[in-house]
């Protein structure tokens, strides 16, 4: 009885020991045969949060099972999520071989800035095998990337994407009030044009009007000298 029950404590303490070492970090990924390879794709870092630096992680091996190491630069990778334009990386060893890291394990790395949905696009070649293939994040993939403020504490920081909410609406309020201003200004500038042309015209009235007066007062002395005074002519030849 004894032994049994000594033998169940040991097998129990291996198995504690043993799932540590058995988990990985592809727990959470899409496996996938691609020709004659198997990929094992998902993020480098699960959870996956927004604005932390993550990766495309591809675990590849060969039909095998065996880790492919000597991949060159003939794989690309496109992330795509949302209505957002793709983002070319290339996949490069995230290891060497007797020194660090996993054999077969390649990155891309890069920050995502939004929570949601992500997608995988791999195309190239390798080992001259054309591959174009896709891999989504979901309940049935690999982790999606979760806001960063669920697991934030003491203080909540912005999202990168809050942070461009703000930019834009204070870009857009900036952007009114140096409309309104130059508005008001143009506004300004035409009222002073309108004052200055009245003014313009009424001093050429005054001008005007001068220059009238003064050739009227030239003009009375030259009327001539005054008729002679017939009356008392008359009386003297009485």
């Amino acid at each position: 009885m004894r032994r049994r029950l000594l033998a169940a404590t040991v097998a129990a303490t291996l198995a504690a020991l043993l799932v540590p070492l058995l988990a990985s970090p592809a727990d959470a990924h899409e496996e996938k045969t691609v020709g004659k390879y198997h990929f094992v794709v998902g993020f480098g870092d699960e959870p996956a949060y927004a604005g932390e630096k993550n990766s495309v992680q591809l675990l590849l091996a060969d039909a095998n099972d065996k880790a492919v190491t000597d991949l060159t630069n003939t794989l690309k990778v496109q992330v795509t999520t949302g209505d957002a334009q793709p983002l070319a990386l290339a996949m490069e060893p995230n290891f060497e071989v007797g020194e660090f890291g996993t054999p077969g394990d390649y990155r891309a790395f890069f920050i995502p800035t939004a929570p949601g949905s992500y997608s995988f696009h791999f195309t190239g070649s390798i080992k001259g095998q054309k591959l174009d293939q896709t891999f989504k994040s979901g309940p049935q993939s690999f982790s999606d990337i979760d806001d960063s403020a669920q697991v934030q504490y003491p203080v909540k920081q912005p999202t990168g994407a809050q942070l461009a909410t703000r930019a834009d609406r204070d870009t857009a309020r900036v952007d009114a009030a140096l409309t309104a201003e130059r508005d008001q200004a143009n506004d300004d500038a035409s009222s002073a044009r309108t004052l200055a042309i009245i003014g313009l015209i009424v001093g050429a009235l005054g001008l005007l009007a001068a220059i009238v007066a003064l050739m009227g007062g030239r003009r009375s002395p030259a009327q001539g000298p005054a008729a002679p005074d017939t009356t008392a002519r008359q009386d003297a030849t009485r």
